[in-house]
C-alpha cells in the first residue's frame, strides 16, 4: 500500500491528510521521502496470522532496513539452522517463535494436525521466514524460505530484489521468483506490473537496476503483465507464477545480448 501511494504523482496537497503515524510493513527503500512528503512517522513490524507480530521498531527506525527488535515481554525469537540451533549474528537462519504468554500465538491448524506438527517442533514455532539479527538485537527479514533463490552458488533474496524493482518509477507492483536453469541452480525471474498502460521496457528496467544492486540479483528474465495472481487479502500467489515460469512473452536478457559483469 505505501508503495502504491507513494508511486503516485507528487501533489501539492500531499501532506495535507490527516495521517500522523503509519505502521509500514515492509518498509520502502523510500521510506525518508515518504515521511517528508506525507508528513508522519513511520514504524515497522514483522510477524504472521499464526503469531501476530513479534517485533517493533518505534519511530526511531534502524538504517531503514530492520524489522526492529524482539517485543521480549511476550515473545522469544530464535534465528536457527534446519536443525534449531541458533546461529550467530549476521547468519540468516529460520526465525523461531515461542510465546511468554498464553493465547497470542495459535494452538494449531483446525482440522489439520499433520501441519501442526510440521510447524511446532521443538517447543518452537517454525515461521517459514529467513530473518538475521545483528550484534544489537536488531532483526531483518531476509526471505521466505521457499521463496529465496540461489543462482551460482550465491543466494538471492527476492524480497530485496523486489524492493529495488517497486523503486522504480514506471513500476507498480512485482514479484520475483526462481526458475529453473539448464547450466545453474537457478535463474531470477521477475514478473512485474507497470503503473502506466505502457508497458515497462525490460532493457530500461536492467539499466536501472544494474547499479542498485550485485551483478547477480540483477533478474535474467523478466515478464511484464497487467495484473498478479492475489489471494483475497491480498497476498501474491507466487506458487502460481512458479508454476507457470516462463513464458512466450518472457523477456530474456541473455538472448537481449545484456551480459552483467562484476
Amino acid at each position: 500500500m505505501a508503495n502504491f501511494l507513494y508511486q503516485q504523482a507528487p501533489n501539492s496537497k500531499d501532506i495535507q491528510n490527516p495521517l500522523e503515524r503509519i505502521l509500514m510493513v515492509p518498509l520502502i527503500p523510500e521510506v525518508e521521502d515518504f515521511k517528508r512528503r506525507f508528513d508522519c512517522l513511520v514504524s515497522t513490524t514483522w510477524g504472521g496470522t499464526e503469531m501476530n507480530c513479534p517485533t517493533r521498531s518505534g519511530f526511531d527506525l534502524i538504517d531503514n532496513k530492520s524489522c526492529g527488535r524482539v517485543a521480549s515481554d511476550r515473545y522469544e525469537v530464535r534465528i536457527a539452522d534446519e536443525n534449531d540451533f541458533e546461529l550467530p549474528p549476521g547468519t540468516p537462519g529460520e526465525a523461531l517463535v515461542r510465546a511468554k504468554e498464553p493465547w497470542i500465538i495459535t494452538a494449531g491448524y483446525w482440522n489439520h494436525p499433520e501441519w501442526t506438527e510440521k510447524a511446532f517442533r521443538n517447543l518452537w514455532f517454525h515461521t517459514g521466514d529467513m530473518l538475521m539479527k545483528d550484534t544489537d538485537g536488531n532483526l531483518y527479514f531476509v526471505d521466505r524460505i521457499k521463496d529465496a533463490i540461489r543462482r551460482r552458488g550465491e543466494n538471492i533474496s527476492s524480497f530485496e530484489v523486489e524492493n529495488e524493482i517497486n523503486a522504480h518509477p514506471d513500476v507498480l507492483e512485482c514479484a520475483v521468483i526462481p526458475v529453473e536453469s539448464g547450466h545453474t541452480e537457478q535463474e531470477v525471474m521477475a514478473i512485474v506490473v507497470s503503473s502506466s498502460p505502457a508497458k515497462l521496457n525490460p532493457k530500461v528496467l536492467v539499466k536501472f537496476l544494474e547499479p542498485r544492486m550485485p551483478y547477480f540479483m540483477v533478474p535474467r528474465y523478466i515478464d511484464c503483465v497487467d495484473i498478479l495472481p492475489k489471494t483475497p487479502t491480498g497476498k501474491i500467489q507466487k506458487y502460481i507464477l512458479r508454476d507457470r515460469g516462463i513464458t512466450a512473452s518472457t523477456w530474456d536478457r541473455e538472448l537481449a545480448g545484456i551480459k552483467l559483469q562484476r
